[in-house]
């Protein structure tokens, strides 16, 4: 009796036990709906050793053969720079914004100059500098040139020099005058020597008149201006042109900066640029750009600029030093320079990198921007490309939003080549597989067979072999029967004939370059592809595959009579990178 309660009791117990089991434990059909769910939010996928790996399709990671896994919150588009967030992830970060404006001020407070600040010098106009010599040999009797400075007016007495050679000139046209009537032209070759050593008229006139020899002669500045260099004395005995002095005008005069390599590709001829001197301090006077030197000084990585101004009163003076500003001018076509705070931006060079937040979305959006920082200020930068005013950007909490996004794969300030791979997009197949005449089916058959040949010969790296298979692939090309075909199915026919003919011949003429041969594999594959996916198959079953790390990361596809992966661009290198994205049958 005791026997019969004991086993009254545990069968009670267990049929307790599965009561409350069947009641807490989930049903099969909650627990896969649940499943699919997650699978249905997500339409990236991504290795969890290798998180570079972003696919739109589940299959294996092709580095490390790992089933890829949803990722999960991240934005259904594909675009890669731009990041999702929850509320909770950005208040973390603790993620400030503000909007720029054209001015880039109306929300910083802050004020910043876009100016080029350059020194420079006041230098005499080289095209004033003249120089004045001595027409003809002789002593300098006297000089009325005594110090560097002087002002001389043009037509002034400036020197008187004795000469032997002036005085024979002159006896030479006495006596020419005498026998003008018996030797024709003598007296006009005697006048024209005396004109050549810059006598005038009124001279020449006097020794006709007094038939006199002139040993001395006085000498005219022949221009205007002040004495820049001294180069004779009185009594120095000086030979014809060699010079007496230099000197220039003060009219116009060069401003000459020097502009540093990194700011040249800002300035430009005939742009605005004004200057101030100490010895003026209260007066600002502006000129324009003439001038810039295609040459840069090695030492001092700058170009010499000129701009000219015109000396009113003659208040500059050559040799002054100068300060001027140059408005950076602002290239067709290109954005007004914006200036944000320096906090905003994740400094990577001169390409460096703000978020900006996308607007009306439901969840916290960035996109990752990259900039040109034109100048870069103690709190503030001017941004020239990149930005648009109006534009809300992150300015407090930017790192941890980048870090976000290289976690998730993203573009981030350390990685800039993410991309998703997308096989098949773009152009749309058209389908022709009704009616296909039974010849061309046949042709086609043994025009694919031909290539796995040569994709074999890939996979086992063998170029030689792949450039035969790639000869054999080019007959049969040319051998297949397209009789029966209806016009636009024999155009798009003779499209794809000619592209696979033209990578099969570079295949074919690099028997001894694996790498050459596997980059024009990849369009022979395309173009391949799209035919057998217009025209159908012989009641044979092929499958696209697709390798994400091929042709450096984005992807390429191939065709193989075998489910299995064995990879034609990499070889025994990468054999199993690839999954199997389509099956044509």
């Amino acid at each position: 009796m005791n026997k019969i309660k004991i086993y009254l009791f545990g069968l009670i117990l267990l049929l307790g036990g599965m009561a409350i089991g069947y009641w807490l434990k989930p049903t099969e059909s909650v627990v896969h709906h649940h499943e699919n769910d997650s699978i249905e939010e997500s339409s990236v996928w991504t290795c969890s050793m290798h998180p570079q790996i972003r696919q739109e399709e589940p299959g294996i990671c092709p580095i490390c053969e790992m089933d890829l896994i949803p990722l999960d919150g991240v934005p259904s588009n594909d675009d890669p720079t731009v990041l999702q967030m929850s509320e909770e992830a950005v208040k973390l970060a603790q993620v400030e914004t503000t909007i720029v404006g054209a001015k880039g001020r109306e929300n910083t407070g802050k004020t910043t100059s876009s100016t080029i600040t350059v020194d420079g010098t006041i230098e005499m106009d080289e095209r004033s500098i003249k120089t004045q010599n001595a027409h003809f040999n002789g002593r300098i009797e006297s000089m009325a040139i005594t110090f560097e400075g002087q002002y001389v007016r043009k037509g002034q007495k400036i020197a008187t020099i004795y000469s032997t050679e002036l005085m024979a000139a002159s006896e030479e046209l006495i006596t020419a005058v005498k026998y003008k009537d018996r030797i024709s032209g003598l007296q006009e070759a005697a006048i024209q020597k005396l004109k050549n050593w810059k006598l005038t008229e009124e001279q020449i006139q006097t020794i006709l008149e007094n038939q006199q020899p002139i040993t001395t002669l006085p000498i005219f500045a022949e221009y205007g201006g002040y004495v820049l260099q001294k180069m004779a004395t009185q009594g120095e005995y000086i030979k014809q042109g060699e010079p007496l002095y230099s000197l220039g005008s003060t009219n116009n005069l060069w401003l000459v900066f020097q502009v540093f390599e990194s700011d040249l590709s800002r300035i430009g001829t005939g742009q605005n640029i004004s200057f101030t001197t100490s010895s003026l301090p209260t007066k600002k006077f502006e000129s324009e750009i003439t001038y810039i030197n295609p040459l840069l000084d090695d030492n001092s990585r700058t170009a010499t600029v000129r701009a000219e101004i015109r000396n009113a009163a003659n208040v500059l003076k050559p040799g002054m030093l100068i300060r001027g500003e140059i408005s950076p001018r602002k290239e067709k076509g290109e954005a007004t320079p914006l200036v944000i705070p320096n906090t905003a931006i994740l400094w990577t060079g001169k390409r460096s990198v703000v978020y900006v937040k996308i607007p009306d979305e439901t969840v916290p959006t960035f996109q990752f921007k990259e900039v040109v920082v034109r100048e870069r200020g103690d709190y503030y930068s001017t941004i020239s490309e990149g930005l648009n005013a109006g534009e809300e950007i992150v300015t407090h909490g930017a790192f941890s939003i980048d870090a976000a996004a290289q976690l998730n794969n993203n573009f981030s300030m350390m990685n800039r080549e993410v991309t998703i791979k997308k096989p098949f997009e773009g152009k749309i197949i058209p389908d022709f597989s009704v009616n296909v005449p039974a010849g061309f089916m046949e042709s086609l058959d043994q025009l694919v067979v031909e290539y796995l040949s040569l994709k074999d010969a890939l996979v086992n790296t063998d170029p030689s072999s792949t450039a035969t298979f790639a000869d054999k692939l080019i007959n049969e090309m040319d051998a297949v029967n397209s009789s029966g075909l209806e016009d636009e199915a024999l155009n798009f026919w003779l499209e794809q004939k000619r592209a696979m003919k033209d990578h099969a011949v570079k295949i074919k003429d690099h028997p001894a370059n694996v790498d050459t041969q596997r980059d024009e594999f990849e369009y022979l594959s395309e173009a391949l592809i799209s035919f057998v996916k217009a025209f159908g198959t012989n009641n044979q079953e092929y499958y696209v595959q697709f390798c994400p790390m091929a042709k450096n990361d984005k992807g390429a596809n191939w065709l193989s009579k075998e489910e299995a992966i064995r990879n034609p661009y990499f070889g025994d290198k990468m054999l199993k990178c690839g999954v199997v994205k389509m099956v044509l049958n």
